[in-house]
């Protein structure tokens, strides 16, 4: 048995037992792909698959119970791997972030302009996708954390650290009737069409949960994930805008106005999410710390036993409403 016949078990399961697509994501052939899987069945005396004709069907019982000790095992290679390298030169390596468009549009700039400035031989990947998506990113270890607000701390393989807080605020031309008023009830916004992030973006679950507790259904005429997107359509007197206060730009936005909203709307709690049992080299800890200063190396490792209820009490981060 060898780590690379693992490696292509793994890539197999991963492909949905498409072995033409392993192949390709393995740089290799497909006839190499299925040679190496079959002896592993031979030297295991086992069937890890059932097959119809040549392809793979489904796992066998006793394939299941492999593939998860098979995970287990390449984490553990891999992460000797990385300790090694770490060992060997701790200011040379790659970190991979998997982030949302927000984070990576509005509040990592500066963090990677100082970061990379500290570790000139990282390199250094940010893959963007929907929260959903950089959770499993990071749960399948194919990013070393994750930095998002929705769905993070639903991933239960992942430890959820809580980051920092944010709000939203509401955009509009300077000629709009809400630009003159006191306060920004969620009634008052309620009166005007709505151009906000689509559906598990962005804290948009924070906004549909304001709007339902005083019974009013909003009048969304469009939704993005990319808050310059709905600043164009605010602009173009669709309606108005909802986006994250970081994503306000004062001295480019300057044709429009970002309002605060009534405590109504409450705040939103971005986390970084690591695999509990995961290897970390130190200037991944370091960036996560310059991200966020409460979240050094010592905490994190004294976090990862912890439950997502009691990392949010220890750093004093409790949701509204709990």
């Amino acid at each position: 048995m060898k780590l690379q016949q693992l490696r292509y078990l793994r890539e197999v399961i991963k492909r949905d037992l498409n072995i033409t697509a392993a192949s390709l994501a393995l740089h290799t052939s497909q006839p190499g792909v299925s040679r190496q899987i079959a002896l592993l069945e031979e030297e295991f005396g086992l069937r890890l698959f059932s097959r119809q004709g040549r392809s793979l069907k489904q796992l066998t019982p006793a394939g299941r119970l492999i593939a998860k000790e098979v995970e287990l095992l390449l984490d553990k290679a891999e992460a000797v791997q990385r300790l090694a390298a770490e060992l060997a030169d701790p200011e040379q390596g790659t970190l991979t972030i998997a982030t949302t468009h927000t984070q990576a549009r509005y509040m990592l700039p500066a963090i990677v302009t100082r970061f990379l400035q500290q570790y000139p031989r990282v390199r250094l990947h940010l893959n963007q996708g929907t929260p959903a998506q950089v959770s499993a990113m990071v749960a399948e270890g194919e990013a070393d954390f994750a930095l998002a607000t929705e769905a993070m701390a639903r991933e239960e393989a992942l430890l959820a650290l809580p980051c920092y807080r944010w709000r939203h605020c509401l955009l509009v031309r300077p000629d709009h009737p809400l630009n003159t008023l006191q306060e920004l009830t969620v009634q008052a916004i309620a009166d005007y069409p709505i151009v906000t992030y689509i559906y598990g973006f962005t804290g948009r679950s924070r906004l549909d949960a304001a709007f339902s507790s005083h019974g009013l259904e909003p009048n969304v005429v469009l939704m993005a994930s990319d808050a310059d997107v709905i600043k164009t359509y605010v602009r173009l007197g669709l309606g108005v805008g909802i986006i994250a206060d970081m994503a306000f730009e004062a001295d480019k936005d300057t044709d429009l106005r970002a309002l605060e909203l009534s405590p109504s709307f409450g705040s939103n709690i971005t986390r970084v999410g690591l695999r509990r049992d995961g290897f970390l080299p130190r200037f991944a800890y370091d960036f996560i710390e310059m991200l966020s200063p409460h979240l050094t190396r010592e905490c994190i490792e004294q976090s990862r036993e912890l439950s997502p209820q009691q990392l949010d009490s220890q750093f004093g981060f409790i949701e509204d409403g709990e």
